[in-house]
């Protein structure tokens, strides 16, 4: 088997998790050469870290990587704290204009009365006119698992009764002792859009 001594363990298995992607500053800095950008964008060149450390200390700034996988890395002279909350704003910002489609489900059984079938029929159809997506499992109980054929048949009925409401973005198909479908509005039925 393996011979791993704990430390060598350790750091075999930190190096499999993914480091953050933490903004390193000042001495944080292990590059022994920078491409340097002031404060103002313009590219002072390439130089080393330690005079990089200096003209920013000179500013009253900080030094701050901002593309560490380049080739020498790239570094800018900036107030870190402000580079920071700016950028949580901005990021704060593109969360709010990420559309979120909120998704119901509905649960039917293969012996569902007709009665039962039109109410959960109706109501996912003012799911999709409200512009959500349906999410639609049949659930097979005891022995009813060997006829999933049946389970298709009912989802098929669903997604016909349903009509130009929805478009299907997962066909049928069979979880475990479910059989789910996903139904999603067409793009111009969603409202506020």
């Amino acid at each position: 088997m393996w011979n791993f001594g704990f430390h060598s363990l350790f750091c075999f298995i930190w190096r499999c998790f993914v480091i953050s992607k933490k903004q390193l500053i000042n001495d944080q800095i292990k590059a022994s050469e920078v491409r340097l950008i002031d404060q103002e964008g313009n590219q002072l060149g390439i130089v080393k870290t330690d005079v990089a450390l200096r003209i920013a200390a000179d500013a009253g700034l900080d030094l701050v990587e901002i593309a560490p996988e380049a080739n020498p890395v790239v570094c800018k002279i900036l107030d870190f704290g402000k580079f920071r909350f700016d950028k949580e704003k901005r990021d704060k910002e593109n969360r709010k204009k990420t559309p979120v489609l909120e998704t119901k489900e509905i649960q039917l059984r293969c012996n569902i009365a007709i009665g039962d079938f039109n109410t959960k029929l109706n109501r996912a159809k003012s799911f999709l006119e409200d512009g959500k997506k349906v999410k639609v499992m049949v659930k097979f109980m005891g022995r009813e698992i060997v006829r999933p054929e049946r389970g298709a048949e009912l989802l098929g009925k669903f997604i016909e009764g349903c009509g130009e409401l929805c478009t299907v973005e997962k066909q049928p198909l069979l979880d475990g002792r479910n059989m789910i479908t996903i139904l999603a509005p067409p793009k111009k039925t969603a409202k506020g859009k």
